[in-house]
C-alpha cells in the first residue's frame, strides 16, 4: 500500500488486518462448508438445497479473494497456512455430517448470522476512518444477509406442508 493509502486508514492498521484475517478464516471455511454440503445433499427439495449452497459457495470464495487482496493492501499477509483458519475463524466449520438438506441448511443459516455480526462489528470499527475496508465490509455484509434470507426461505418451503 502506498504512502497516502496507510495515511488515510484511520485505525490500528496490525489489529485490522488481524481481523480482516479472522474473516477470511471464515470465509474459506464457509466456502468449504456449502461446496461439500452441496455434493452431499440427500432429502427434500435435494436440487435446489444443492443448488443455493454451490452458488453461496462461490460468492464466499469472492469474499475471500476480496479480503486477502485489501489484507495484502495494508502490507499484511493473507492466513497462508489452512490449518491456521479452524484456530482463527470467528464462525467456525460445522462439518455436514448429517447431509440431510434440513441440517444443511439450519448449519448454514447459523453461518451467515455469525457472519453478519462479524461483518457488522468490522463495519464499525473501520466506518469513518477507512473507506476502502468499510465499503469492502458493506459488499460482504450484504451478501451474508442476502445468503441468510435465502437459507431461511428454503427453509421455510421445506416446512409448508404439501395438501
Amino acid at each position: 500500500m502506498g504512502t497516502k493509502g496507510r495515511e488515510i486508514v484511520g485505525v490500528d492498521i496490525e489489529e485490522l488486518v488481524k481481523l480482516l484475517n479472522k474473516a477470511l478464516a471464515d470465509e474459506w471455511l464457509a466456502y468449504y462448508q456449502y461446496w461439500v454440503g452441496s455434493r452431499v445433499a440427500v432429502g427434500r427439495m435435494r436440487g435446489i438445497v444443492a443448488s443455493e449452497l454451490e452458488e453461496h459457495a462461490k460468492e464466499e470464495l469472492e469474499h475471500a479473494e476480496k479480503l486477502a487482496e485489501r489484507i495484502i493492501q495494508l502490507g499484511g499477509t493473507p492466513l497462508i497456512n489452512p490449518q491456521q483458519w479452524r484456530k482463527e475463524a470467528n464462525c467456525g466449520y460445522d462439518e455436514p455430517s448429517d447431509p440431510n438438506t434440513r441440517k444443511l441448511v439450519a448449519q448454514n443459516i447459523k453461518g451467515e448470522q455469525c457472519a453478519i455480526e462479524v461483518y457488522q462489528n468490522l463495519h464499525k470499527m473501520v466506518q469513518d476512518k477507512d473507506a476502502i475496508t468499510a465499503h469492502l465490509v458493506l459488499e460482504i455484509l450484504e451478501d451474508e444477509v442476502e445468503h441468510e434470507e435465502d437459507l431461511e426461505a428454503i427453509l421455510a418451503d421445506m416446512k409448508t406442508r404439501v395438501s
